[in-house]
């Protein structure tokens, strides 16, 4: 029998995600963890021996969004959570000369949580909906020069996060973005970050299991002061950043 509450986690083999399935599991919830990875995702279900009733494990590629109808509809339960954690990234000066690399930034990162997202909201049927979480970054605050095409995507995802919070508000349906800083996982590791600006990954996955109704959620302090100095900065100013 499935459990009062179902999350449905999109994007789950991320180490964000990981963490998040942790706690849900912990509170008593069903979590659908839905990947391309999906041995990844049994192996560490495995080590942490999650009890089968407790996950269930599916396919999911943001990028193939011909497929998200179906595998919507083949969900064994309705969701009352969703979180969108998929996450892909190249450098700038990459993105710059490879529009593989980019245009797979804004499928993973935008059109893919778009496509799928859409799907979800629109059934009416599911009387279920409560929550949902999208995990998006400092990166799109702001227009910098270093990151700005990895930022346009975070930029668009946020303010479609937005636009979807008015329109759920009648359905009572909550939605928050998670606005996070540096993250200290397998997709920044090859970037030279100052060390003592990442945040764990089970800090900011506790920031989305205990999200309550803010819209921007800024994890840690020191990123709160950051993107209030970003938003405020003016122009002249923020070309001067890297």
């Amino acid at each position: 029998m499935v459990p009062t509450t179902t999350v449905l986690l999109l994007g789950a083999n991320s180490d964000v995600a990981k963490e998040c399935i942790k706690r849900y599991i912990k509170k008593g919830y069903f979590v659908i963890a839905a990947s391309r990875s999906t041995v990844a995702l049994e192996t560490f279900a495995a080590a942490n021996n999650f009890p089968n009733t407790s996950l269930d494990i599916r396919y999911f590629d943001a990028t193939a969004f011909q497929d998200h109808e179906a595998f919507y509809d083949a969900l064994p339960a309705k969701p009352h959570i969703v979180v969108y954690a998929a996450g892909f990234q190249v450098t700038n000066d990459q993105a710059l000369v490879d529009w593989d690399g980019s245009h797979r930034m804004i499928q993973v990162l935008y059109a893919g949580a778009v496509s799928i997202l859409n799907r979800i909201v629109m059934d009416k049927d599911n009387s279920n909906l409560q929550r949902i979480v999208g995990l998006s970054s400092l990166a799109g605050v702001r227009g910098r020069k270093s990151n700005f095409i990895y930022g346009s995507t975070k930029a668009a995802f946020t303010q479609y996060l937005a636009g979807l919070r008015q329109y759920l508000s009648s359905r009572h349906v909550t939605v928050n973005a998670i606005v996070a800083g540096y993250i200290d996982t397998k997709l920044t590791a090859h970037l030279d970050l100052p060390r003592n600006l990442l945040l764990q990954p089970g800090y900011i996955a506790d920031a989305v299991v205990n999200a309550g109704s803010r819209f921007i959620i800024v994890p840690g302090w020191k990123w709160k002061l950051i993107y209030r100095v970003l938003k405020s900065l003016p122009e002249g100013l923020v070309a001067k950043l890297p």
